[in-house]
């Protein structure tokens, strides 16, 4: 005769672990937060633009250097920071334009592969959306250039 399979269910401790949910968010820190960023607000086109200045030279390493893993490297890192920063700074469509180049650039496996023509028009998208202040992708403009590049992107990946 067998024993009856027997199911042990262990106690759930992850909860006591971090802490416990977001109760203890204190609403006041908040609200001092947003009024804190808030005032920033203004420096944010200062900051963008030093961002891409980032992006330029990483492009410009890559003219000068040629494209290798190292320079590959430096500007997937440069797109990232913008995909992080662009909605923070107040144009979401740099964050959508650097996302698709992160997209694009994502394995390190296969970043070696990425197009150089698309690369460029990449940045060459994220400069001209803020030089003339398409923030959003609300501007067809801005909306057909996204969809294009990531489409672009897409089949990129798929090859």
């Amino acid at each position: 005769m067998s024993n009856p399979a027997q199911v042990t269910r262990p106690p759930n401790t992850l909860l006591a672990k971090v802490g416990g949910g977001f109760n203890g968010i204190n609403a006041e820190a908040i609200a001092k937060a947003e009024e804190a960023l808030k005032a920033m607000s203004g420096q944010f086109g200062q900051w963008l633009q030093d961002e891409i200045s980032k992006l330029d030279n990483a492009q410009a390493a890559i003219r000068a250097n040629g494209y290798t893993s190292k320079t590959a490297e430096d500007l997937y890192f440069r797109a990232h920071d913008l995909k992080g920063l662009g909605s923070t700074y107040q144009y979401p469509l740099v964050t959508r334009l650097a996302g698709s180049l992160c997209k694009l650039m994502d394995d390190p496996m296969r970043r070696m592969d990425a197009s150089l023509v698309l690369i460029d028009a990449h940045i060459d998208a994220i400069r001209a959306v803020v030089r003339d202040q398409i923030q959003t992708d609300d501007y067809p403009t801005g909306r057909a250039l996204s969809e294009t590049l990531e489409a672009w992107v897409a089949e990129h990946r798929a090859e």
